[in-house]
């Protein structure tokens, strides 16, 4: 069995995992930093949180009082929870992070949380966003991926402008742009590795759907 033990999982308050994978990430998972909303649904896991940020007004009043002391209360309205719990985690030094629970239920919130993988890497985080369909990382330099053959890919720029190339993918990029985010979905690994080089002029996502 893979080592969770290091991992700092952030739960939002979306559709609760269920793969098995997801489950057992959540239970060896080192710590949990629960949004408020998804309290709720750690507790029927069998998992208490052991910290729960957030303006807490999702969370019900009994948990309020149960978990008084883990509650970190956050009352700004900038952000959201899952901005409020990623700044909790690398205030204490927590960079090994994983986010569950992002997905689903809303797709306005699901983009929105994918938006904010890119800032969470840029301030020093090791990130991804796992739902029950795949898995979604955040890429700020050129560099070489690993990946299983035959794994399909979508690559989403944030600046429509900038071209970018790759090595080891079914549909080579030969400086391509990607102006709309549908253009880079749907390729393939040619094989274990796979290069993609851009001039960083801005961040990519790569979505690994299961």
């Amino acid at each position: 069995m893979q080592d969770y033990s290091a991992q700092t999982v952030i739960l939002a308050n979306g559709a609760f995992p269920g793969l098995p994978e997801l489950t057992e990430m959540l239970k060896h998972a080192e710590r949990i930093v629960c949004c408020d909303g998804a309290v709720r649904n750690l507790l029927d896991f069998g998992r208490e949180p052991d910290f729960i940020v957030g303006d807490m007004d999702s969370i019900a009043p009994e948990l309020k009082v149960r978990f008084a002391s883990r509650i970190i209360h956050e009352r700004e309205q900038e952000t959201n929870d899952l901005s409020k719990a990623f700044r909790f985690c690398m205030a204490h030094g927590w960079r090994n992070l994983l986010i569950l629970g992002a997905g689903g239920r809303r797709e306005d919130h699901l983009l929105g949380n994918l938006a904010l993988l890119p800032s969470f890497a840029s301030a020093g985080a090791s990130v991804s966003m796992q739902t029950d369909y795949g898995t979604a990382i955040p890429v700020l330099h050129s560099g070489t991926f690993h990946a299983p053959l035959s794994r399909k890919v979508s690559i989403f720029s944030f600046n429509p402008e900038m071209a970018i190339t790759s090595t080891g993918l079914k549909y080579p990029l030969n400086h391509l742009k990607l102006p709309y985010w549908w253009c880079g979905t749907l390729n393939e690994t040619l094989s274990d590795t796979f290069t993609l080089d851009f001039d960083e002029s801005a961040p990519l996502i790569l979505y690994f759907p299961r």
